[in-house]
């Protein structure tokens, strides 16, 4: 007998079914355990990409104590503003909203919302804290909204996203969000340079594509009749239909991603520090809070990006890394 052939499957069935996300701006469905009083997360917008010098300050590492290049991603990230409280209570299907708390939005919420024409926050307040006290309450979040016009891109609509909040008990987490409540906060209080963050974000759309570049099938050979750029067979006569695992045409792009364990580079507030000179393509240069991050992240450039504390951090997490040296030429988009 001869060698069997080997003809491993084209293309991964990890992510299915593959349809477009339902809004550019990514749904975080998880939040890691921490006792500390504290946001767990970031948002900011992708600027573009750089090169950074740095010592390898990995024990394990083969290159340990020498000069390594590396790619890295700014992200241009202006202070958020902490307008609302969310409370969630626990029940048979997960988390449910029980309550929120509001205070006076930013005029620039409108475009996205209906803003209320009063904002009664002091009963809202007592109505929270009496839930607080009941028990009821299992976990709570901040709704931030994002203050793009102190960004340099060109966006003017701002977002509003959800932010985890750690803390050993619902009442110290209450305290904590009720102190954050209507006010500015910058990326520097959140993250710190040499920590671990998932970078969650909506990937390029690419549209509707074919088997070929959708699933990296093989090009047929040249004289099939019905076509190259296709799949060979739609599968067995038993079962007598077309499986979900055939690779067909379809959507390309456009999904949520979450890229785990992306070492923060550095957090600052002079954004012409990792900016070149003739700005970031299709963005422009970064003049305030940016945060440089380790290697690529999804999303084209303007995306909205959610940086996660690490769910599964790694062992090695140390301070922040020695950089030698940041590229400000190119203006990579």
């Amino acid at each position: 007998m001869g060698k069997r052939a080997h003809r491993p499957r084209r293309g991964s069935l990890a992510y299915t079914p593959r349809v477009r996300a339902p809004r550019p701006i990514a749904h975080v469905r998880a939040w890691p355990a921490d006792t500390s009083p504290r946001l767990l997360g970031f948002v900011g917008y992708k600027a573009g990409m750089t090169h950074v010098f740095y010592i390898d300050d990995r024990k394990t590492s083969l290159t340990s104590g020498r000069e390594l290049s590396t790619p890295a991603t700014v992200i241009d990230a202006p202070p958020i503003m902490v307008c609302g409280i969310r409370l969630y209570a626990k029940n048979t299907r997960g988390l449910r909203t029980l309550t929120e708390v509001w205070t006076t939005p930013p005029e620039d919420l409108k475009r996205v919302i209906s803003l209320p024409k009063r904002v009664d926050l002091q009963s809202q307040i007592q109505k929270a804290e009496e839930l607080v006290k009941s028990g009821r309450v299992e976990d709570m979040r901040v709704i931030a909204c994002t203050q793009p016009r102190l960004s340099s891109g060109p966006k003017k609509k701002p977002d509003l996203v959800e932010i985890g909040v750690g803390g050993s008990s619902v009442a110290e987490k209450w305290e904590y969000c009720k102190g954050l409540l209507g006010k500015e906060v910058r990326a520097l209080e959140v993250l710190k340079a040499g920590e671990y963050v998932d970078a969650i974000a909506i990937t390029k759309g690419k549209g509707f594509e074919g088997p070929v570049k959708r699933w990296g099938v093989k090009i047929l050979p040249r004289k099939t009749d019905e076509g190259r750029r296709q799949v060979g067979t739609l599968g067995p006569w038993t079962p007598s239909r077309v499986m979900w695992t055939v690779p067909a045409a379809g959507q390309m792009g456009y999904h949520q991603r979450t890229d785990l364990n992306k070492r923060i580079f550095k957090v600052g507030t002079r954004g012409e520090e990792v900016s070149p000179k003739e700005g970031f393509k299709r963005w422009g240069p970064v003049r305030g809070d940016y945060i440089l991050v380790s290697g690529s992240i999804p999303g084209p450039t303007k995306r909205l990006i959610h940086l996660r504390s690490a769910i599964r951090p790694p062992k090695e997490s140390g301070p922040a890394p020695t950089i030698t040296y940041i590229a400000s030429t190119g203006g990579s988009g």
